[in-house]
């Protein structure tokens, strides 16, 4: 039985759903040493930068920001290192064949602890260009009028 439950959210990259359109989502086990594991509990980390990428077979996560463990001593990690990510076989093909399709790439999304463990949600996306940023922002302001005007309709109606 795992101590904690339920999920516990360290860093989003809000970032990532402007910038590219999203296909599919993964989660994905991170391989940690100790002191990382400690930064993350204590909400330390930014995934701005960060991107994923197949090698060999394997998943791997990169210049993912987690700062150093202000406790720590000599044995401290790396803030940027690579870090492996932890998925089934069988995702990691489809992942590699999607990525090599070409314009796609992997870009995390959030990194939290679900049941003590982890784990780095990873997408498939595309990126989008400039006019599509535009609209989709367009499209964001329109709602956001229609449903003021709506709320405002019914404050006047009582």
């Amino acid at each position: 039985m795992p101590k904690e439950r339920g999920e516990q959210v360290i860093a989003t990259n809000r970032r990532a759903r402007h910038d590219y359109l999203i296909e599919d989502t993964y989660e994905a086990g991170i391989v940690l040493s100790g002191t990382e594991v400690k930064s993350l509990r204590q909400g330390r980390a930014s995934l701005v930068d960060g991107y994923a990428y197949i090698d060999g077979g394997e998943a791997w996560l990169d210049a993912v920001h987690i700062p150093e463990y202000t406790q720590g001593t000599w044995n401290n990690h790396s803030p940027r290192r690579k870090r492996k990510l932890l998925l089934h076989k069988q995702e990691i093909v489809k992942i590699s064949h999607k990525t090599k399709e070409g314009g796609y790439t992997l870009v995390p999304l959030k990194l939290y602890f679900s049941d003590g463990r982890a784990k780095v949600e990873i997408a498939v996306a595309k990126g989008k260009r400039e006019y599509d940023k535009r609209q989709a922002l367009r499209e964001k302001q329109d709602k956001r009028e229609a449903d003021r005007a709506i709320s405002s309709r019914r404050h006047l109606g009582e």
